[in-house]
């Protein structure tokens, strides 16, 4: 069986390597963690100008078509490029379940401005202390719309987004999810910082009122939309991660090479060697598992248990790594005029959202539990 990947599917890794390595310099990154939003306006708007923010979106609404696997490609050269831009948020919280399960005239609202960056999307997934996978924000039907009572966290971009993907639990236990404008009466946005210095949000609703057209799914096909959204997401931010480790671990290549101790390179040291070899290792798992999981999302094949297990090593295996990155650095690797930070924060940022390695734990073995042998 052939895993390589696609022509079309390496023409979209070129590209978008070759714009976040002209426009995501470190000096640039550095400019941008000044700004008030924190976000890379002139990276985003290449990015929707070379059709990289629609590849995994229907022709329909101006996107490539081009499925799952590509968004995932790109996802992971923003890791490995640390590129301040919110391209999992956008494209696989907020467009893709748009594309997936919103109406006609939905898609036609949101997602052509979602494909050229003059819109940015985002979900709202995760709640105080709550499992995404068992939202408690309550909807309740309202006419011939709905009202929406209760708080989301850590809402990538929550601040600045236009659109957001809202999951919600409806009066008969049920599951729904909407999208409205953050704007809407009734919300209130608090700004997070996270630890790789982006901003979120905490988002609370308070009789926020959605019409029909804001509903992109409930009833019986309710658990299995929010399923379907996590999984992606949760993959996403996995592969970002595994090309974050992947520049760390590159970095550090270059760097252990260069630097000299006692007449030699350090690289030439039995423990810097090993310590090297461990964080390459652990990065080839985050790499694995990650590609794993997107590639059986994409094929449309059950991947619950791959998505755990890929989230699981983003977390453990990645922490090992970017932390042996930066030990092999010494304190170069802490000055913030050299990249390697950029890279560990964004791990330790990503690693946990959407929960870290308990959760992933428990849920693999819940399906170990109830799987027969």
């Amino acid at each position: 069986m052939d895993f390589s990947f696609s022509e079309e599917q390496d023409a979209v890794r070129e590209l978008a390597a070759r714009i976040l390595n002209d426009l995501s310099t470190p000096e640039r990154l550095k400019e941008v963690e000044g700004t008030d939003e924190r976000i890379d306006r002139k990276l985003w708007a290449e990015l929707g100008s070379a059709g990289l923010l629609g590849v995994a979106l229907p022709e329909s609404c101006g996107g490539a078509g081009l499925g799952f696997l590509a968004a995932a490609i790109v996802a992971e050269e923003v890791g490995r490029h640390a590129g301040a831009v919110p391209f999992t948020a956008s494209v696989v919280l907020g467009a893709l379940p748009i594309a997936e399960f919103g109406t006609e005239q939905q898609q036609q609202k949101w997602l052509p401005g979602a494909v050229a960056g003059e819109t940015i999307l985002t979900g709202a997934l995760v709640e105080p202390g709550g499992d995404p996978w068992k939202p408690t924000l309550q909807a309740v039907k309202d006419g011939d719309g709905w009202r929406l009572d209760g708080v989301k966290a850590e809402v990538p971009v929550g601040m600045i987004a236009d659109g957001v993907v809202v999951s919600a639990r409806t009066e008969d236990g049920g599951i729904a999810l909407f999208i409205l404008d953050p704007s809407t009466a009734g919300v209130t946005r608090r700004q997070q910082e996270t630890t790789s210095w982006q901003y979120e949000a905490e988002m609370e609703f308070s009789g926020v009122s959605v019409g029909a057209d804001g509903l992109l799914v409930e009833g019986d096909d309710g658990a299995a939309a929010l399923e379907w959204l996590l999984e992606r997401a949760a993959t996403a931010y996995c592969v970002e991660v595994s090309g974050a480790c992947q520049a760390a671990v590159k970095l550090t290549a270059a760097y252990t090479i260069e630097r000299e101790q006692f007449g030699k390179p350090i690289a030439t040291f039995q423990a810097v060697g090993q310590r090297a070899a461990d964080a390459y290792i652990d990065t080839e798992a985050v790499r694995l598992t990650s590609w794993q999981a997107a590639w059986r999302l994409a094929e449309g094949l059950p991947a619950a248990a791959e998505v755990a297990v890929a989230k699981y090593w983003a977390d453990e295996g990645a922490q090992r790594a970017v932390h042996g990155a930066q030990h092999l650095h010494g304190g170069v690797g802490v000055d913030r005029d050299y990249p390697l930070h950029r890279h560990f924060l964004r791990t330790k940022h990503l690693a946990l959202t959407l929960g870290g390695t308990t959760p992933s734990l428990l849920r693999l073995g819940q399906f170990l539990a109830t799987e027969p042998a």
